[in-house]
């Protein structure tokens, strides 16, 4: 598996599994077909209801615990002093010691007592890195100024008709690794037959899902792309030998939109759709 070397020397496996909008009942037979394959990066959070399904997989799976890259996620807190107890609620579900990767889910709520309470568990190894998620780049740098830790990884809907490019210059230059939510955008804007990948995909003999894949790797863009289905497991596992030219690359470029298909985070709407889910 390719890896990427994250802003503190952690190692992240650039392909992981999803488990977003994974029902809690269907969530450790989807780990465990996902581990079968070859996953060794699972991403999960408080807010998907599902880490305990997720921890039961990884226990019976028999996979030592080092040989894993287990992402959590922490839902919007409005004092960050309940912080280290959504973190400990968090291991308790997962049944484990730490954390791979701990990152703050939502660009709202008391973001910087979160995160200075996140930097502490990040000093006593429970999370070995910590990250954000849908942070724009004026969040994202506000909060890279006024703390001490860098955030590894800053998770964020990527697509091919979202690709923030200017946003992922930003990132790379200050060392924060970008991640994908949303790959295939959830079949919008008809991604699973559109033209121009379809023909990226026909000169391969692979898939529009293995190409979106494989563009992504090639940006060196994390990725973790979700299924309950084995065989798209598998698919989506294979796109490590094939490589798309400049061409291609650029042929892809040109679908970017430059605008989310699902949520602006800048939208008063959306700040308080997402501020009032509680994880009672």
């Amino acid at each position: 598996m390719q890896t990427v070397t994250l802003n503190n020397g952690v190692e992240m496996p650039i392909l992981g599994f999803g488990v977003y909008q994974v029902p809690p009942e269907a969530t450790e037979e989807a780990v465990t077909h996902a581990l079968e394959v070859g996953y060794r990066s699972l991403d999960t959070a408080a807010a998907y209801r599902n880490e305990d399904a997720v921890g039961r997989a990884v226990r019976a799976s028999g996979i030592p615990r080092g040989d894993l890259f287990i992402t959590t996620k922490l839902w919007i807190q409005d004092n960050g002093s309940t912080t280290r107890q959504a973190f400990e609620t968090s291991l308790q579900k997962l049944d484990m010691d730490y954390v791979d990767l701990y990152l703050i889910h939502q660009p709202f709520g008391d973001v910087y007592g979160e995160w200075r309470v996140m930097e502490q568990l990040n000093a006593e190894g429970t999370a070995r890195a910590i990250g954000v998620s849908n942070f724009g780049s004026d969040r994202l740098m506000d909060l890279i100024l006024h703390n001490s830790v860098v955030p590894a990884v800053n998770q964020v809907e990527t697509h091919p008709f979202y690709q923030r490019a200017v946003e992922n210059q930003l990132m790379v230059g200050q060392g924060v690794r970008q991640e994908s939510w949303a790959p295939f955008a959830e079949g919008k804007n008809n991604l699973f037959s559109d033209p121009t990948l379809g023909a990226v995909a026909e000169a391969h003999g692979k898939s529009i899902p293995q190409v979106v894949l494989r563009w992504l790797i090639q940006r060196e863009i994390v990725v973790i792309p979700k299924s309950v289905r084995r065989d798209r497991m598998e698919q989506n596992f294979q796109v490590f030998d094939f490589d798309l030219s400049p061409q291609e690359m650029a042929a892809i470029a040109d679908l970017d939109q430059g605008h989310s298909l699902f949520l602006d985070h800048r939208d008063p709407a959306v700040v308080a759709q997402l501020s009032g889910v509680t994880m009672e």
